[in-house]
């Protein structure tokens, strides 16, 4: 299935004409080539792709080695010089400006959730892809000289689902997680994240340099854009989160004889908590999210009490206070059930993230880009994590969107219009030569 299938989930685009221009696609003076992208994007589809148009493509799995390679491959054809670091992420550069030139990298991640979908993520991948090639051919047509060097990235297990906590290759890459921690962490088979590595042949060696400006394009997963009749959106606020690996202990017994007085249920002091989560948010005037993602319990029998369940607890809000009331809440909560349930307690994992802030800089460029396009641009928090948080204490970055039909994500569903497809590549494009042709002062405020 190509990127130009699915259902049309096409908005008004009466507020794009401008000048004979951009109605549902690019104008005819584009810089990106949309067929060469569509082709692109359906070339990596059967790298874990569904028979119902989803992606299964979990991280360092063997499906997204085969799109690494795919991906390593393309890089090599449009000579571009290829870094593979200790975590597997991958760093295509483009040195045309000289050794000593500001970078500006753009890419998301090519894993995905299980039965997800197939534009979270990958779409940030392909579309750097595509816009780096078209800036390239746009500049030197043109016969001027790139004041930035451009690099695409696919970072390792955002999604989270294989090995925890997401964002593990940025993380290690901006210092915020010691490699040595990352390479440990274990998949529910046991499988550590070296191996895993060193599997598929990505247990690199190198090291990139951090870049001057990030660039993240995205699926929204979210249906703001769509509930407005827009296009484009910019990411100025990310929600905080709060993450835990919380396990609860009884004593595994039979289900038949065993008096319901004498049981220690490991599951039902779960359950007493997953309960209780899911009134926090009553009591937060929207402000607060909450979850219990995954569920493990042991051993998994019919016939058999559990003796252990393991919680995957997500918390998330946009207020630090908000986010601090409801840890406080749920392991509060948590007590009550060990002391209901007679059984005991252990925190096995937490992981936390601060409510950020992107760059204004950056924004303002999107801004005056979309304009130049005839579009509005909508501001946007997002709840979902992303790489770029990790980035945005190294240099000036940047998330932005396109709709997503029906706001849906991380199903085989998830579909984003081919007209958004090819706006969102061509944005990015823009950005980027407008960076390459006036330099990166317009992000560091310099002349």
């Amino acid at each position: 299935m190509d990127s130009s299938s699915g259902p049309s989930g096409r908005l008004p685009r009466d507020r794009a004409e401008r000048d004979g221009g951009m109605i549902g696609g690019i104008e005819a003076d584009a810089v990106i080539d949309a067929p060469r992208l569509h082709a692109l994007m359906a070339a990596f589809q059967p790298h874990g792709g569904t028979p119902d148009g989803g992606m299964h493509r979990l991280t360092l799995s063997a499906e997204d080695g085969l799109a690494r390679d795919h991906l390593a491959a393309w890089c090599k054809e449009q000579g571009l010089s290829l870094t593979v670091d200790c975590m597997g992420n991958m760093m295509a550069l483009l040195e045309w400006a000289g050794p000593d030139a500001p970078v500006v990298m753009t890419g998301s991640h090519l894993d995905s959730q299980p039965r997800g979908g197939r534009f979270d993520g990958a779409y940030g991948v392909l579309a750097a892809c595509e816009a780096v090639e078209a800036v390239r051919k746009h500049v030197q047509a043109a016969g001027k000289t790139p004041l930035c060097n451009l690099a695409i990235v696919n970072w390792t297990n955002e999604e989270g689902a294989r090995y925890q906590p997401s964002l593990l290759g940025s993380a290690v890459y901006t210092g915020q997680m010691t490699a040595e921690d990352a390479l440990a962490r274990r998949d529910g088979e046991g499988i550590a994240v070296r191996d895993a590595l060193r599997a598929i042949g990505y247990d690199g060696a190198g090291e990139f340099p951090k870049p001057d400006a990030y660039l993240e394009l995205h699926v929204e997963c979210a249906s703001v854009l769509e509930r407005h009749g827009e296009r484009f959106g910019v990411i100025t606020r990310h929600w905080g989160a709060v993450k835990y690996r919380l396990a609860f202990i009884g004593k595994q017994t039979h289900t038949g004889p065993t008096p319901m007085a004498d049981r220690q249920d490991a599951l039902l002091a779960a359950a007493h908590l997953i309960s209780a989560l899911g009134t926090y948010p009553g009591h937060a005037s929207g402000t607060l999210h909450t979850s219990v993602g995954r569920l493990e319990v042991y051993p998994n029998s019919p016939n058999v009490v559990p003796g252990e369940a393991v919680l995957f607890i997500e918390l998330r809000s946009a207020d630090q206070s908000v986010l601090d009331w409801a840890e406080a809440e749920m392991l509060a909560a948590a007590d009550r059930a060990v002391a209901d349930m007679r059984v005991s307690k252990e925190i096995r994992f937490i992981d936390r993230r601060n409510v950020g802030f992107f760059d204004e800089n950056l924004i303002a460029l999107a801004t005056e880009v979309a304009e130049d396009l005839g579009l509005p641009t909508r501001h946007l928090d997002t709840i979902a994590a992303h790489d770029g948080i990790c980035m945005i204490p190294v240099c000036p970055s940047l998330v932005f969107n396109v709709p997503s039909v029906g706001g849906i994500c991380h199903h085989p569903s998830e579909y984003t219009a081919p007209e958004d497809i090819e706006l969102g590549a061509e944005i990015l494009a823009r950005m980027l030569l407008r960076l390459c042709e006036d330099g990166i002062g317009l992000v560091k405020g310099a002349a």
